[in-house]
């Protein structure tokens, strides 16, 4: 990694280090080493650039306002000192659109702003990896999630690639090439960088984790178990040796996705160990989306996976000191499950008070002009009024209303914070079309989900048993075949492999 600045050797070095833990989103560690840049040298200008850089989370969520304030300070503190080179005063000028007026504006027109003064950049200084590396972040952090062409993404790729074969060993490009092609589409393209980029950096948490990201776009479910299983150890390694007060959200994030990987093999009492420990967590830090999802995700997951309706139905948010009201997604997760878990266990009352709770929440999120949780929470309001019109006995109301949040959910892309839906909407569609004797129409769905979400055991399932009753027995076989395969470390007898077996015994 070259970043040349005009700090002083020692505090060049610092910053360098600095750098690399920014390129691996480590960044509590990264502002701590910024910071020790300005002290190290007061008259390096850059330091203030990366402790503002480290208080910006491109790919995750937008910052607090005392962090937004924080980071307008460090810049402040950079235009005392004075930047010393023209590419150190653009740099600067950069980051500075994200914070400036950060009242007046909202959070998207600065990301925007970061962006395309990070393009200018870019083609101002077109032998600086740093600055092709940075807009590249930029672009993903900037791709429209409804915009299923990846325009930003594969731009954003193209570029990394070209700086690889120059620098192959840089965290940034492995790192970014894998945000950059983390969809069904293009996941085959950032597999190498999957497999190097832990190597790369082998003590961040983050780093250890992002490989998982890919591998769960192809259904690599044992190289996600190992990805995700070193992040989470490394993230209580840190957490321990910092002496935090509570859970690190890096950690949960890792352990959504363990737990995800666990349900896709059958590994269901591992998955509920991690969901028993994840229950006697009494506080999280920080207290952000990804500590969100994953807390209210994983319970939610291994309920409905295992198909426990009673399970879901009696799902509570936990803990419950976290301040849910910020997260109005993450109250409809639980909903959701308890709906589906209520409906399928004949609570229908009560299946559709969790439905007007999603309403509800919808409507808050629409309130807040948060469109993209808005549309997610719509899709699980949607699929949860249709489990509802089954039970019921109104079948042709509950197929129109999954195959409308399908398609809703389908022209979404999945967030970074999440290894999936909860549970595709596209699966219960096959599902339900499965139980209303309709197995060709059911095949297509579980085909479109499996196109979607690789070798996910539900749908490979689903689409079994509607291969098998469609009479199409080798694409049953087969199907059965792969399941079985990749459930070869199960720790239980889903009943569902007993059916596969015992099909593959005839």
């Amino acid at each position: 990694m070259v970043f040349p600045v005009s700090c002083s050797p020692a505090a060049g070095q610092q910053f360098a280090r600095g750098v690399a833990l920014l390129h691996s989103f480590w960044y509590e560690e990264a502002v701590k080493a910024f910071t020790e840049v300005t002290v190290t040298d007061p008259s390096c200008a850059m330091g203030f650039w990366g402790v503002a850089m480290s208080m910006y989370y491109p790919l995750w969520y937008p910052p607090s306002e005392a962090t937004l304030k924080a980071g307008l300070a460090a810049l402040d503190h950079a235009k005392a000192v004075g930047a010393k080179t023209q590419r150190e005063r653009d740099y600067l000028a950069a980051i500075e659109t994200f914070y400036r007026d950060w009242d007046k504006s909202d959070h998207r027109s600065r990301t925007v702003a970061y962006e395309k003064a990070m393009e200018r950049a870019y083609a101002r200084y077109p032998d600086d990896h740093e600055a092709a590396i940075f807009y590249a972040l930029a672009l993903n952090a900037t791709a429209p999630p409804t915009d299923k062409t990846y325009a930003n993404q594969l731009k954003a790729g193209a570029i990394l690639e070209k700086v690889l074969t120059e620098q192959p060993n840089h965290p940034g490009v492995a790192h970014y090439i894998i945000h950059s092609y983390d969809s069904a589409t293009f996941a085959s393209r950032a597999l190498p960088a999957a497999r190097g980029y832990a190597k790369i950096a082998p003590s961040a948490p983050h780093a250890l984790h992002m490989p998982g990201h890919i591998f769960t776009r192809l259904g690599l479910w044992q190289e996600s178990i190992d990805s995700n299983r070193m992040s989470a150890d490394a993230g209580v390694a840190y957490s321990t040796k910092t002496g935090a007060d509570g859970v690190w959200d890096q950690t949960l994030h890792s352990l959504d996705y363990l737990v995800y990987a666990y349900l896709q093999t059958g590994r269901d009492v591992a998955a509920k160990r991690v969901a028993e420990e994840v229950a006697t967590i009494r506080k999280a830090y920080p207290e952000s989306l990804p500590a969100a999802y994953a807390l209210a995700a994983i319970p939610a997951r291994v309920a409905l996976e295992r198909q426990r309706w009673s399970e879901a139905a009696t799902l509570t948010l936990s803990p419950s000191t976290f301040p849910w009201n910020r997260f109005a997604w993450g109250e409809g997760i639980t909903a959701f499950a308890r709906a589906l878990g209520m409906a399928r266990g004949g609570d229908i009352s009560g299946a559709e008070k969790e439905v007007q709770k999603l309403a509800s929440l919808r409507d808050s999120l629409v309130q807040a002009k948060n469109k993209y949780w808005a549309d997610q929470v719509e899709v699980q309001h949607r699929a949860a009024s249709a489990l509802v019109a089954r039970a019921q006995g109104k079948s042709q109301e509950a197929l129109n209303l999954l195959r409308s949040a399908a398609d809703l959910e389908g022209s979404m892309d999945k967030h970074p914070v999440t290894p999936a839906p909860v549970v595709p909407t596209r699966e219960l569609l096959g599902e339900l079309l499965l139980e209303l004797n309709q197995p060709k129409e059911a095949l297509r769905e579980f085909d479109g989900t499996l196109t979607a979400e690789p070798n996910r055991f539900r749908s490979l399932f689903g689409a079994a048993q509607a291969a098998e009753r469609s009479r199409d027995t080798g694409k049953a076989r087969a199907l059965y075949t792969k399941l079985v395969s990749l459930c070869d470390q199960a720790d239980t007898q889903r009943p569902e492999l007993q059916q596969a077996k015992a099909f593959l015994r005839k």
